[in-house]
């Protein structure tokens, strides 16, 4: 009757689990339960309860997030806990609503050459079936999806929109990447377009080893290009001059993108010729979330939790205790106490510097390398106004015929502002009030404590709202209606300092028996969305099929190009993600 009693209260645990996605102390209590049959009872026949494995995945991001429902879908084997340490899914991914209008933290275009991805996102949110309310209103013709749902009527879809990114370099627009537009010209003047197109010439027969980002910056668009469009961003982006930085991140971020590429991709066009490789930077459309990027992710936790799976928010992972080569589980801090938990597999998506100094008994080279491993944090205002100064002068119809801009990169060295998104163009579901008001996110790169990240919101806004002012965005700072600051920790690793050494660092971590670490800052490298997922596809393989080996994970979005296996496809089905 005792046994009975207890197998039971196993099952309740396992419903509760299953239908609600129940916190640890529940978890807890059913595996303690458990150990009380087997020192009662031994092995129970037919009625034994089998000991589930315990995954420990840290950050509720793109790459923890996809770790957890591919194991939970792929093996009945595991118990998944999740452990964030904010209180909203998708990490710089995530969608933060401010009285109705919603911000993209960073901008996030969904694009991938891995079929895998591209079923894994139209199974959480399938592509629009129907026009959305600007498409009616504008009568704008877009791609959609037989059967797919309408996004007047449902939530749960993904949209196609138009890809613009300008950059807004002496209060002008140009493409980017580079355009042969006439207008592109004409903003140059005559005498900017000789000598760009001299240096370039130069670049092509004088090319330099590339030893930094500004050598591979050149050798694709020479040195005037380069320090118009990409010295003082890429400097303001990083803290660093280019010089200074490892070309690798080059490699990963811009691909094949040259002067080069453009005339290719401009010929191509002419030509009616839309088949072939096309360079992501280079894409025209994209799909997006109808409430942005966040709601993937939101989406996704929930489908977890119908699964089985346990998250816990507001969870901050502050060790990992292990035993010579392997892990016996995590410490984390929640409402001011430390709880631990132990696992039989770790997936870390924290940062690598992090996830390290949390770690006992580290060696003092690979503890010196993760210590030394840099970042850049991100802050953005989103401030709402009734209409921006910018004039439409494109053939893209818009909404109060705004400018088409997903997002702007500013060029100009009286700022500090890095970009600007508009958020009416990402989706018309992100503002509230479409019709009569634009919105607006300001972006700004900085380090986590330096004096502009201490900034109040109040002196925060100040200063930017003034910016737009001297770019001449708006008018002046009266015509402000409203605006919000979100800050983002580690949100770009960075390639430059002990980076260089990284790969001793990845030698050690692999020492670690029962360890993985996925995604952007778990692997420290600036991986898009589909690269992070695609980490937590191969460790889940891995898990699973209990090879040892973690190269493939590792090299997931190396320079090697991951997974570039549809090579037909056409440039209308590709869309990015940043």
């Amino acid at each position: 009757m005792r046994k009975r009693a207890l197998l039971w209260i196993i099952y309740f645990f396992d419903f509760l689990n299953g239908a609600y996605g129940i916190v640890e102390d529940f978890c807890v209590l059913r595996y303690t339960t458990y150990v009380i049959l087997q020192k009662l009872y031994g092995k129970l026949g037919k009625t034994e309860v089998k000991r589930m494995k315990k995954a420990l995945i840290i950050g509720a991001g793109p790459a923890g997030l996809t770790a957890a429902y591919e194991l939970l879908a792929k093996s009945k084997d595991y118990q998944v806990i999740v452990f964030e340490e904010t209180q909203q899914f998708g990490g710089i991914s995530r969608t933060v609503n401010y009285n109705g209008n919603r911000m993209d933290m960073g901008g996030h275009r969904f694009f991938s050459k891995v079929p895998e991805v591209n079923e894994w996102w139209q199974n959480m949110l399938p592509l629009q079936g129907a026009p959305t309310y600007d498409d009616i209103v504008l009568d704008r013709p877009m791609k959609m999806a037989p059967g797919g749902p309408d996004p007047e009527k449902e939530d749960r879809v993904m949209l196609r929109r138009n890809r613009v990114s300008r950059i807004f370099f002496d209060r002008k627009f140009y493409d980017y990447p580079i355009s042969l537009k006439v207008e592109t010209f004409k903003n140059m003047g005559l005498a900017k377009t000789i000598a760009c197109g001299f240096s370039y010439i130069h670049a092509m027969i004088f090319k330099r080893e590339e030893k930094s980002l500004e050598d591979f910056y050149v050798n694709r668009f020479g040195k005037k290009l380069y320090s118009m469009f990409f010295e003082y961003y890429t400097e303001n982006l990083w803290g660093r001059h280019p010089s200074e930085i490892d070309p690798s991140w080059g490699a990963q971020r811009v691909k094949g993108v040259s002067i080069l590429e453009v005339l290719r991709n401009a010929f191509r066009k002419k030509h009616g010729k839309t088949g072939g490789k096309v360079e992501t930077s280079l894409i025209e459309e994209f799909s997006y979330p109808k409430l942005g990027p966040g709601q993937l992710w939101e989406v996704t936790a929930e489908e977890i939790k119908k699964l089985g799976g346990t998250i816990i928010m507001n969870a901050k992972v502050t060790k990992i205790r292990k035993e010579g080569n392997h892990i016996l589980g995590i410490t984390y801090i929640q409402d001011g106490k430390e709880i631990e938990v132990d696992g039989d597999v770790v997936i870390s998506s924290m940062p690598v510097k992090d996830l390290v100094a949390g770690m006992n008994d580290v060696p003092a080279e690979p503890a010196r390398i993760a210590a030394g491993l840099p970042y850049r944090d991100y802050m953005t205002l989103g401030v709402l106004v009734p209409k921006l100064n910018l004039r439409n002068k494109t053939n893209i119809k818009t909404i109060g015929n705004i400018v088409p801009d997903n997002w702007v990169y500013v060029q100009d060295r009286t700022v500090k502002m890095g970009r600007f998104q508009i958020y009416n163009n990402w989706s018309p579901y992100l503002v509230k009030d479409l019709e009569h008001t634009v919105w607006v996110g300001l972006e700004y790169f900085c380090n986590e404590g330096d004096s502009m990240w201490n900034m109040t919101e109040e002196e925060f806004a100040k200063m930017a709202i003034d910016e737009m002012v001297t770019l001449r965005l708006i008018s002046n700072s009266d015509s402000v209606i409203d605006y919000h600051m979100e800050r983002v920790k580690k949100a770009y690793p960075a390639y430059f300092d002990t980076y260089e050494e990284i790969d001793k660092l990845i030698e050690y971590l692999n020492t670690i028996d029962n360890l993985y670490c996925v995604g952007r800052n778990g692997q420290h490298r600036y991986n898009n969305i589909d690269h992070s997922m695609c980490t937590s596809f191969e460790t889940v393989k891995n898990i699973l099929s209990g090879k040892t080996d973690r190269s493939n994970i590792w090299n997931v979005n190396t320079e090697k190009e991951y997974h570039e296996s549809d090579k037909n496809a056409e440039a209308e089905d590709e869309v990015e993600v940043d």
